[in-house]
């Protein structure tokens, strides 16, 4: 992925992306299944649900002024390593993000902005890793991604997808630290 600073920001041009590679593998969990999700606003019948089921040919649509914002709430403070964000310029054109903020914290009172992306023309999946200062993944109660601006000054926004990745830890003080899944599955004792 190429990426170049501009301003206080980072602007991502595309390579191929797959969420799911990292969790078949055993790296990450995918943990969007044990959230609470909620967003700003949404036209009828283009809901939050359509960011969790898994087809690219429906998404969420808000509806009202910029900011518009999804809203992720976990239950327990959770490790968040990668934000996987899905959308199609090709298709919705001046309804795609183009000024996305990454905000975190433990209430909607204390939002820190993490990260701040631009994208241009975005036609599949955007990879934004969260990290904290000492450049580890983050540890949050809530996330909150705010679209800021649209592509061509679009009013509101379609994202198809979102997929939220916690790293899995590989240390077992038992049996060792292993790097291969068939190694891995041995590690837990029933």
């Amino acid at each position: 992925m190429q990426m170049s600073a501009s301003g206080d920001y980072w602007s991502f041009c595309l390579e191929t992306i797959n969420p799911m590679q990292d969790v078949r593998a055993g790296l990450v969990r995918e943990v969007g299944s044990l959230v609470t999700w909620s967003v700003s606003s949404c036209k009828s019948g283009f809901g939050v649900n359509h960011l969790r089921d898994d087809s690219i040919e429906t998404y969420w649509q808000s509806c009202g002024p910029l900011p518009h914002l999804v809203n992720i709430q976990f239950r327990r403070k959770t490790v968040v390593s990668d934000i996987y964000i899905y959308v199609n310029h090709r298709l919705d054109e001046s309804y795609t993000p183009n000024i996305i903020s990454v905000r975190t914290g433990t209430n909607f009172n204390d939002l820190q902005e993490v990260e701040l992306v631009e994208l241009c023309e975005p036609y599949s999946w955007i990879r934004i890793k969260i990290k904290d200062i000492c450049n580890l993944s983050l540890k949050t109660h809530l996330l909150q991604i705010a679209v800021l601006k649209n592509h061509q000054n679009g009013n509101n926004c379609h994202i198809r997808l979102i997929k939220i990745h916690s790293p899995v830890s590989t240390k077992d003080f038992l049996l060792g630290n292993f790097s291969t899944v068939e190694m891995r599955q041995y590690t837990t004792i029933k």
